[in-house]
């Protein structure tokens, strides 16, 4: 097990190593600059044209020669030059099929949607079975908990009981069906996975341009309050409480007294944390957070009302 954990970072490292990432405009002191209307930061690696006029004035005076990009409305994966393995193979990819759906149906907010729906239906498998390995290890949590008692007073040093407490616990992990590295398979998707969206809807000025149910994409919470627009407020509000409920559905009952209650300060701590930085994110990563947070949600209580069934 610990020889697939170390490929599997090995693996993440390599990837993350050969990555581009999205780099901004910067003014003469190092300042990021950003569009003033929207309070987002500028990138300076764009995969297409912007329309905006301001805009496109601030990248030609950084002499970013946006006259050799493709139009957004026809931007092509192949496009551009080449940035790194990241770029060629998560990023223009998903920018690509964000910006063809979008045009189709003449939204790049339901877009977003949209795709992440597509992506999700594609990694259900892989999902469906972390749901699943959550539930099976709350249902093992009697015979683990007795387990765990039964060796409780005994020399935590000692070899070979050590061996026989693992032996008795993978015969546990069999009789449910767990596997405990499964688990952590939709971690190691989802978080790059969230880089590239990050990074697909930040260089795509077709993104920040447009809007979502009469919400600018590009606008961050921060700017439209400063603005007296406190309509925004309700995208950090659905970013904390679908934030929230991820983590409670996704927590487990085979933790002791102790980590439940480092858990759950952990968890506090990332709500808040994720909360506060949500002020400062356009509103086009808010909903892709929302959309893909709800997702989780519903597909959790799905496995968890099937397995209440049978």
């Amino acid at each position: 097990m610990k020889k697939n954990f170390t490929k599997i970072i090995i693996m993440i490292l390599l990837v993350f190593s050969l990555t581009g990432c999205t780099k901004y405009l910067k003014d003469k002191d190092g300042k990021i600059i950003k569009n003033e209307i929207t309070g987002q930061n500028l990138p300076s690696n764009i995969l297409c044209q912007p329309e905006d006029k301001n805009v496109i004035k601030i990248y030609k005076e950084k002499k970013v020669k946006i006259s050799k990009l493709p139009k957004c409305t026809s931007y092509s994966i192949t496009d551009g030059s080449y940035e790194g393995l990241w770029d060629t193979i998560f990023v223009k990819p998903l920018a690509w099929l964000i910006l063809k759906v979008g045009q189709t149906f003449k939204s790049y907010g339901l877009a977003i949607i949209i795709v992440i729906l597509l992506i999700r239906m594609v990694l259900y498998p892989v999902t469906k079975k972390t749901a699943m390995q959550s539930e099976n290890m709350k249902n093992a949590k009697p015979e683990l908990d007795r387990l765990e008692k039964k060796y409780a007073g005994k020399d935590q040093n000692d070899q070979n009981i050590m061996m026989q407490k693992s032996t008795e616990m993978l015969a546990i992990y069999k009789k449910y069906n767990i596997n405990p590295m499964s688990g952590c398979l939709f971690s190691f998707i989802q978080i790059p996975l969230f880089f590239a969206f990050y990074e697909a809807l930040y260089r795509l000025p077709a993104i920040y341009e447009d809007t979502f149910l009469g919400f600018e994409l590009g606008t961050t919470p921060s700017i439209a309050l400063s603005k007296g627009n406190y309509l925004y407020l309700i995208f950090t509000i659905l970013v904390v409480a679908m934030t929230y409920f991820s983590f409670k559905l996704n927590s487990t009952a085979t933790m002791s007294s102790e980590q439940e209650s480092q858990m759950k300060m952990m968890s506090t701590f990332m709500v808040v944390f994720i909360g506060i930085a949500s002020f400062s994110i356009s509103t086009g990563i808010a909903v892709y957070w929302i959309s893909n947070s709800l997702f989780t949600i519903i597909q959790n209580l799905l496995v968890k009302r099937r397995r209440a069934v049978k």
